[in-house]
């Protein structure tokens, strides 16, 4: 997370909490010369358009006066959804056992795309079951996302 990420993590995490709800992410990214920023929400019940709003709302005035972003941008919050990302220790320990995604920075035995059951996590290596344990280290590893299955 970087120090802007950081910092808006800091001042969003008690606005979603006082909405009944999780703060999951914070991403700031450019995208086709734009700048976006980005909070990622969960709650027990899931995340709908009006609580979306709800904390965009009473972001605003706080993203205003603190003001940690030096460039313009585009302020999304959303849902984490169904296939989401997982970052931290205790993401992975939260969805052991369910199907995730891992994305390679280079192919692996001609693939750089594995799916199977998380396994285990240990200082950002993951393990999958995908018809036998594979271990990818943290330096193989660009992304662990959620996978649903239909």
């Amino acid at each position: 997370m970087n120090r802007i990420e950081k910092t808006v993590w800091d001042l969003a995490l008690p606005v979603v909490q006082q909405a009944g709800l999780e703060l999951w992410d914070v991403e700031y990214v450019t995208e086709a010369g734009q700048r976006y920023l980005r909070l990622y929400l969960d709650g027990p019940e899931g995340v709908d358009l009006d609580a979306c709003e709800r904390v965009s709302r009473a972001m605003d005035p706080i993203l205003d006066e603190a003001d940690p972003v030096p460039d313009s941008y585009v302020f999304e919050v959303s849902s984490a959804g169904c296939e989401r990302a997982l970052k931290r220790p205790g993401d992975f320990a939260r969805f052991m056992g369910s199907t995730v995604e891992v994305k390679l920075y280079s192919n692996l035995d001609g693939a750089k795309q594995w799916i199977g059951t998380l396994v285990d996590y240990s200082d950002g290596d993951v393990t999958i079951d995908c018809g036998g344990q594979r271990r990818f280290t943290k330096q193989q590893i660009a992304s662990v996302r959620l996978r649903v299955e239909i």
